[in-house]
């Protein structure tokens, strides 16, 4: 061995040693919850699981009732069933450790991070990065690079992260870092509250914005995309147009729903797919194009979407926060390539 690969491998000896020493105090320093509540008679009658949603609104009422099914949440020091109901005078307390949720290995995958605090993280995710692991990606994700970077995040669903974007789109998402953040920014994004503004490039020229409303769900045929169904979920998605060249259109869709591919999917529905895009387009060039714009087109191989905004609540401090990721590089380069020589 040289000493070269010996500096290495001491090198990364000593990173997999720091990171185990974390990982070791994350484990002996796990979330500990503790908290109570006096009822009285405004809960006469109501069922416990009710009660405890409503007194401990920062957690799910699916996850209080399996606390209560667990014995971490007891009533006068006593388990009860979660459709038992109150008397008007028992004393609710909730006692739980957290334990890890999540079984997949931690990463050292660089994170660009636009924000971090106590309870939420937000990042700019770069092209080629699957958020979760799954069918033929174990490792390489973004939940196997927050476990690195926040080893507490085992302790929640999927690691903290309360939405997903595709592995080929790039842009901003936020990631909640505690169980009470968690469950805020899933209800904000049930409440349809969370601004969420992509940038894409589509084939066509549209000539004004609207509002695509159409329902999503699993394609009848081809099980890994998805459809405009008939008794598919709500989807529905705001846009506008930026710029307009020759032959493709610059837009901004905002989501109002979050299905899977649901701007692809829309875009496509409409007659006007995004550029780049594997699954619901095909490689169009047009005629006269020079060989630069045709060239750089032909390897321009994913989709032309960009999570540019982002606009949430914070989940502690109720301050309304709006974060931008600016354009990747093969994304504005593109866009420069079309405003050259495709001015409409």
């Amino acid at each position: 061995m040289t000493s070269t690969q010996s500096a290495q491998k001491s090198t990364l000896n000593e990173a997999q040693q720091d990171f185990d020493e974390l990982e070791q105090h994350s484990l002996t320093q796990a979330t500990h919850i503790q908290r109570q509540c006096q009822l009285d008679e405004r809960y006469l009658g109501q069922r416990f699981d009710q009660i405890a949603a409503q007194v401990w609104d920062d957690f799910s009422r699916e996850k209080l009732k399996s606390w209560m099914t667990d014995g971490d949440l007891l009533v006068n020091g006593h388990k009860v069933k979660p459709k038992a109901r109150s008397d008007g005078n028992e004393l609710m307390t909730l006692d739980v450790q957290l334990v890890a949720q999540m079984l997949n290995q931690p990463e050292n995958i660089p994170l660009d991070i636009v924000y971090e605090d106590e309870a939420i993280l937000v990042i700019n995710k770069p092209v080629g990065m699957v958020v979760h692991p799954g069918a033929g990606h174990p490792s390489g994700t973004l939940v196997n690079a927050l476990l690195y970077h926040y080893p507490k995040s085992r302790e929640l669903a999927r690691a903290g992260l309360v939405h997903r974007i595709d592995k080929d789109t790039s842009g901003l998402l936020v990631v909640a870092k505690t169980l009470e953040a968690q469950h805020d920014l899933t209800k904000q994004l049930s409440d349809k509250s969370v601004y969420r503004l992509y940038d894409l490039v589509c084939y066509g020229r549209i000539i004004a914005g609207g509002t695509i409303d159409a329902p999503i769900k699993r394609h009848p045929a081809e099980r890994t995309k998805m459809a405009v169904v008939n008794g598919g979920k709500e989807a529905i998605t705001h846009y506008n147009v930026v710029e307009r060249f020759t032959h493709y259109t610059l837009v901004q869709a905002q989501l109002e729903t979050g299905r899977t591919h649901q701007i692809r999917v829309h875009f496509s529905h409409i007659g006007h797919p995004l550029l780049g895009d594997p699954t619901y387009s095909r490689l169009k060039l047009p005629r006269g194009v020079s060989t630069e714009l045709s060239e750089y087109l032909q390897q321009f191989k994913r989709q032309a979407l960009h999570a540019r905004f982002l606009g949430l609540v914070h989940p502690v401090t109720g301050e309304e926060m709006e974060f931008e990721a600016e354009w990747t590089a093969d994304f504005a380069q593109l866009v420069a390539l079309l405003q050259q020589e495709e001015k409409a």
